[in-house]
């Protein structure tokens, strides 16, 4: 598994930028492939999170009242 350990994480703990596996993985989130990437990773985190609970209620929509398939 060297190609994770030669990305970039982002330490929840510290708030720094890390390459490889330097912290516990309950610290890290990752990976990222630039260290500019991971140095925004709360925002891609969020970003992320917005678009998968958009998803999900779209989906949920989807299923109340709709007639599929007619």
């Amino acid at each position: 598994m060297s190609g994770d350990s030669e990305k970039y994480w982002y330490n929840l703990t510290t708030g720094e930028v890390e390459k490889g596996f330097e912290s516990p993985a309950i610290d890290r989130a990752g990976p990222f492939d630039t260290a500019e990437e991971a140095s925004r990773a709360l925002d891609i985190i969020r970003e992320r999170s917005r678009a998968w609970a958009e998803e999900e209620a779209r989906e949920d929509g989807g299923f109340s009242g709709g007639s599929a398939g007619s």
